[in-house]
């Protein structure tokens, strides 16, 4: 096995009725909330999908399909514990991540700190090995029109058996 690895995760919830919006493992006061299985945390679900797909273990919904029940309302944040201790047993671990929040809102810069320092925490690295940034996507497709969140996450990997 190569000594570095990087792994690409991608995922996108639609809105609903609710007050506030789960990213990065923090809630964030909206006018809206995300549907989904589990608590729709676009930015962990994203992140988890591209450390498995690093760790060449398949994506999120394989480990944590949507039909079974346990996944119910779930915390993502646990969810991405799971991922870590697979990826850890496959011996790799996160060297960093940059994850991009794609949306018109909520507004991701006031939270920006704390949910840096979060996915920090979850991943085992400093404030500064982890990027968290945001964009609109100007009018245009399905974010545009405001039908949901989209998260976009890379992260690079180092075998910690090397």
């Amino acid at each position: 096995m190569s000594q570095f690895r990087i792994g690409q995760g991608f995922d996108i919830h639609r809105f609903c009725s609710g007050s506030q919006v789960k990213l990065c493992g923090i809630s964030v006061p909206s006018d809206v909330s995300l549907e989904g299985h589990s608590d729709a945390d676009v930015a962990l679900h994203a992140l988890a999908d591209a450390l498995l797909g690093a760790a060449a273990l398949g994506d999120i919904g394989e480990h944590f399909p949507p039909h079974d029940p346990q996944w119910k309302g779930a915390d993502s944040a646990q969810l991405l514990r799971k991922v870590m201790e697979l990826i850890e047993a496959e011996g790799l671990r996160p060297v960093n991540c940059d994850l991009t929040i794609i949306g018109d809102r909520p507004k991701v810069a006031p939270f920006r700190k704390r949910m840096q320092a979060k996915l920090a925490g979850l991943l085992g690295l400093t404030d500064g090995c982890v990027s968290v940034k945001a964009t609109t996507t100007e009018g245009l497709g399905s974010m545009g029109r405001g039908e949901g969140l989209a998260a976009l996450a890379v992260v690079l990997m180092e075998s910690i058996n090397e």
